[in-house]
C-alpha cells in the first residue's frame, strides 16, 4: 500500500519541502552558536535566552494554531506562519543586541509553530490508513533541513564567507513558498467543523490528552537542547575545531533522517508501540553514554566514540515525535486539530525551558553537568511514552465498553 494516495501527492510533496525549511531554520542558531558567542560577545545566559524566545513563540503558536486551523483553514494559518518566519530570519543577526535578536527569534518560533501544527494536521488527514508512515516520512524532510543547515554553516566558515548568509538565504526560500501555498489544493483535506467549546470539555478528561503533551514536552526539550548545545559540547569537551564541532549537529540529524525515511519504507510491521519504546531506549542509552564519555577526558578516540553516539541518539530520536503525534491524533479522530495542537504545544514549552535551564547549568557547573540533565530526562521520555500507550489502550477499551476509561 502506498504511503500517500495519488490524489494527495502534490500537496504532500509541497508540505515536505516546507517542513525541510523548518528543519533548516530550527538548527541554525545551534550551528552558529560559537560565532554568536564570539562575534557578538554573548554569554551562555544571553544565548540561552535567545534560543528560549523561539520556543516561547512556538508553544504559544502551536496551541492557537489548532484553533485557527478549525476556524480559518490550513492555508491561511500556514501563510501567516511563513510571513512571521520570513520577517524574523531576514532581520536576525544584523545587530549584536540580545534584546533585538530575542524578539526576532520569538517571531520565528511563532511562525514555525503555526506552520508545523498545520503540516502535522494536514498529514494526518492525508494518511487515511492511520498508519503514521506519512507523518514519519514528512518529519524525515525536517531532518534533511536540520542536516543541511549546519553543513552550509561549515562550508561558509571554510570559505571565509559571512555565516549570516544562511539566515538570509532561507528567508528568501520561505518567501517563495509563501506564494506556493496560495496555489495548493488544501480543499482535498476536508473541513474540521467540530464545535470548539465541546472539544475542550471532551478532551481534558482523558489522560492521553495530557500524556501526549508531557511526552512531547520532554522529548522536544531533550532533542532541541541536545542539538543546540552539541556543537559547543564537542568544541569545549573534546576540543574539536568549530567546523568539525558544527558537523555534530548534522550527524545527529543524519541519524534522525535515516530513521524517519527508512522506517516508513522498510518497516512492514504494525507494532508501532514496540517500535516507539525500542527507539526511545536507543536514544536514551546513547545520550547517557555520551554524557559519561564527556567526563573521561578529551582523547581523540573518545571524540570518535562520542560522534557515533550522537548518530545513534539521532536514530533513536527519529520515531518519537511523529509516533506520539500519530497515536494522539488517532486516539481523538473527531478533535484532531486541538488534540495534536496541545501535544505540539508541549514541545514548544520543552524547547523553551530546557535550553534556558541548560544555559544556567552550563554557566554555573559546566557543560558536562548540563548534559547530565539531558541524560536524566531522556529516560523520563521513555517512561512517559509507555504511560501514553497504556492510556490510549484504556481509552479504546472504554469506547468499546462504555464506563471503562
Amino acid at each position: 500500500m502506498p504511503i500517500v494516495s495519488k490524489s494527495f501527492r502534490g500537496l504532500y510533496a509541497a508540505l515536505c519541502l516546507l517542513f525541510m525549511l523548518i528543519g533548516m531554520s530550527m538548527t541554525m542558531i545551534g550551528a552558529t552558536l560559537p560565532q554568536l558567542l564570539e562575534d557578538f560577545g554573548w554569554s551562555y545566559i544571553g544565548a540561552g535566552a535567545v534560543m528560549a524566545a523561539s520556543a516561547v513563540g512556538f508553544f504559544l503558536a502551536t496551541y492557537f494554531a489548532g484553533i485557527l486551523v478549525a476556524r480559518i483553514g490550513v492555508r491561511k494559518t500556514i501563510f501567516f506562519g511563513i510571513v512571521m518566519v520570513f520577517t524574523g530570519l531576514i532581520l536576525f543577526a544584523r545587530t549584536p543586541s540580545v534584546a533585538v535578536n530575542l524578539m526576532l527569534n520569538l517571531a520565528v518560533g511563532a511562525g514555525k509553530g503555526f506552520i508545523e501544527l498545520s503540516i502535522n494536521y494536514s498529514t494526518l488527514r492525508i494518511d487515511k490508513s492511520g498508519s503514521g508512515r506519512a507523518l514519519n516520512l514528512i518529519h524525515g524532510f525536517f531532518a534533511v533541513g536540520a542536516i543541511t543547515g549546519p553543513v552550509v554553516i561549515g562550508l561558509l566558515l571554510r570559505a571565509a564567507l559571512p555565516w549570516t548568509l544562511l539566515y538570509r538565504g532561507i528567508a528568501g526560500l520561505f518567501a517563495v513558498l509563501a506564494f506556493t501555498v496560495t496555489l495548493l489544493p488544501f480543499s482535498l483535506l476536508g473541513d474540521d467543523t467540530d464545535n470548539l467549546s465541546k472539544k475542550k470539555i471532551s478532551l481534558v478528561r482523558y489522560p492521553a490528552y495530557w500524556l501526549g503533551f508531557a511526552c512531547i514536552f520532554l522529548y522536544v526539550g531533550v532533542e532541541v537542547g541536545f542539538s543546540n548545545w552539541i556543537t559547543e559540547y564537542f568544541f569545549t569537551v573534546f576540543h574539536l575545531p568549530p567546523a568539525q564541532s558544527s558537523f555534530m549537529v548534522s550527524l545527529f540529524w543524519i541519524g534522525v533522517l535515516l530513521g524517519r525515511m527508512g522506517i516508513p519504507i522498510f518497516y512492514k510491521g504494525n507494532r508501532n508501540d514496540v517500535l516507539l519504546i525500542s527507539m526511545g531506549l536507543l536514544m536514551s542509552v546513547s545520550i547517557i553514554v555520551l554524557t559519561i564519555a564527556g567526563f573521561l577526558g578529551s582523547l581523540s578516540i573518545l571524540a570518535i566514540v562520542a560522534a557515533v553516539l550522537v548518530f545513534l541518539a539521532g536514530l533513536g530520536s527519529s520515531v518519537i515525535y511523529p509516533a506520539v503525534i500519530t497515536f494522539v491524533g488517532n486516539a481523538f479522530p473527531e478533535t484532531q486539530s486541538e488534540a495534536i495542537g496541545f501535544s505540539a504545544m508541549g514541545g514548544g514549552v520543552g524547547a523553551f525551558i530546557f535550553p534556558l535551564v541548560m544555559s544556567n547549568i552550563a554557566s554555573v557547573y559546566g557543560i558536562r553537568t548540563g548534559f547530565v540533565f539531558y541524560a536524566f530526562f531522556s529516560i523520563a521520555v521513555v517512561l512517559l511514552c509507555v504511560m501514553l500507550l497504556k492510556s490510549i489502550k484504556r481509552k479504546k477499551m472504554g469506547s468499546i465498553n462504555p464506563g471503562v476509561d
